[in-house]
């Protein structure tokens, strides 16, 4: 029974992580011999994350969707680099979270920077809504799981919302990915959020999740 509920939790994002993990060890194994540290490339991320805000600022989707698209690979690199090197700790992943979440919010104040340009207040308020959704995805699950509960489902994860965003900027179609942001990123926190109270009521009364 509890394999099963462990595949269920299984996000796509861990999916992805899974699935091409013999790719990541390869090039992560590569980058290792380089002499290159995995916070480097965790802090290369948030480096071209904020180049391609800064393109979007001015209108540029195209070009910043491409590094936007670029830098997603980085995100499984540094944490696969560091456990090739025997070297994963807890520190590393706080920060590798939360330079995920810094290079989110770069990407979205790039696009909100350009549509208070352009006076487009529906997009503006739509990226306030995706925003708000995407930080509470990512603060729901690390809530739940400093009291003891997993809240990794959803249906728009990490993997899910980075994808969303590159076909969005790819395609200019923006406004139909701050859409679907603002409302399935909204949705997926309150799918945790109820997991999580699931947990609540059918863990014993003197679980840690209970305190």
């Amino acid at each position: 029974m509890a394999q099963t509920t462990s595949k269920k939790a299984l996000s796509f994002t861990d999916f992805l992580r899974v699935r091409f993990k013999g790719v990541l060890d390869g090039i992560g194994g590569f980058l290792n011999r380089l002499g290159i540290m995995p916070n480097t490339m965790t802090l290369l991320g948030l480096a071209g994350n904020t180049i391609a805000a800064a393109l979007l600022v001015w209108g540029h989707f195209l070009g910043g969707g491409i590094i936007i698209l670029l830098m997603g690979p980085i995100d499984a690199l540094d944490g696969t680099m560091a456990r090739l090197r025997g070297q994963p700790t807890r520190f590393g992943a706080f920060v590798d979270s939360v330079t995920d979440r810094y290079s989110e919010l770069v990407i979205f104040g790039g696009l909100l920077v350009y549509y208070l340009r352009i006076q487009d207040w529906r997009a503006c308020g739509l990226l306030y809504l995706a925003a708000a959704g995407s930080v509470l995805v990512s603060y729901v699950k690390a809530r739940a799981e400093g009291v003891g509960y997993k809240a990794s489902v959803g249906i728009l994860t990490r993997a899910e919302r980075f994808f969303v965003v590159v076909l969005g900027l790819l395609l200019n179609q923006m406004i139909i990915a701050l859409w679907i942001l603002a409302i399935l990123a909204n949705f997926t926190a309150l799918q945790r959020i109820l997991h999580v109270r699931k947990q609540a009521y059918t863990q014993p009364a003197d679980t840690p999740g209970n305190e």
